[in-house]
């Protein structure tokens, strides 16, 4: 059996393998831009803070509804825009900085979450809430996840430039009326949509990861912002397929394997990555010495 029947034999042979891997493919084009979007703006921990307030809305949609994919994502995505409004408005009219008002709320939320599914639910529910199911996407599902990277990649496109503008500068964008507060309400709703429909594949805890791992990895690797984008999401294919592949031939659960491959090239990135890795600054340092 040669390599190359090795890496295809799964997507060959089995629908939901095939399923599963589109539905990252669309997740890494849609979560990891908007991923190393978070990462630039020092607000990774957010990224984290939305992916747990999504559950409770599940969690409500899941108790309406049963497991339905429309309630479901609904109610993730009305829970996170709250959360995010609330937490917002917490740090503009109280003392309370940004993040520490985000981890407040997102705490409270996945206490909410959990409670939510063990009263209408049972444990299974609330391990595939929060882990999720990659291997069991459906046509419904990976329509959803497709539409989203569409819609998240025509706004990146349409609001990339003020929205970078409002990423290094919000200051001189607010002097010029460029609206800063707009933008940055667009991206969160775009954070909010990716978690949303990360969640029906990798469950709320695992969507992050794919989110934030390639994008913080990409850093390392390239400056701009174009460079950074491209090799996030190259990054979250390539471990989305890897991991795949170990699920199906050593039997680990899918998404935790995802996840867990992009935790390896972020090790690997923070020794070797031409940009900022430890062993290329240590070698230029050596050189400058030398020289």
């Amino acid at each position: 059996m040669n390599i190359v029947h090795l890496l295809t034999e799964p997507f060959a042979d089995y629908d939901f393998m095939r399923y599963a891997l589109c539905s990252i493919v669309f997740l890494a084009l849609g979560a990891a831009p908007v991923g190393v979007f978070l990462m630039m703006r020092r607000m990774s921990l957010v990224g984290d803070a939305l992916g747990h307030a999504i559950l409770p809305g599940a969690a409500a949609g899941y108790m309406i509804a049963g497991l339905s994919l429309p309630a479901m994502s609904l109610g993730g995505f009305i829970a996170g825009l709250l959360m995010a409004l609330l937490a917002g408005l917490a740090s503009r009219f109280a003392d309370v900085r940004e993040d520490a008002s985000f981890a407040a709320f997102f705490l409270t939320c996945l206490a909410l979450g959990v409670v939510l599914v063990s009263r209408g639910g049972n444990s299974v529910d609330l391990l595939n809430l929060l882990f999720g199911s990659i291997l069991s996407v459906d046509r419904a599902a990976l329509t959803l996840v497709a539409v989203v990277s569409s819609i998240t990649m025509l706004i990146l496109a349409v609001i990339y430039r003020p929205l970078m503008l409002e990423s290094i500068d919000p200051l001189f964008l607010r002097a010029v009326n460029g609206k800063g507060t707009l933008w940055h309400i667009i991206f969160l709703i775009l954070v909010v949509l990716n978690l949303v429909a990360g969640f029906q594949a990798l469950g709320t805890l695992m969507s992050v990861g794919l989110m934030m791992l390639p994008a913080i990895s990409a850093r390392l690797w390239h400056k701009t912002m174009g460079g950074m984008m491209t090799i996030a999401a190259g990054i979250a294919i390539v471990c989305g397929f890897i991991g795949l592949l170990l699920s199906y031939y050593i039997d680990l659960p899918s998404g935790p394997a995802i996840i867990l491959c992009c935790g390896f090239v972020y090790i690997l990135s923070l020794f070797i990555g031409c940009e900022n890795g430890i062993l290329w600054r240590l070698y230029k340092r050596h050189r400058h010495h030398i020289a």
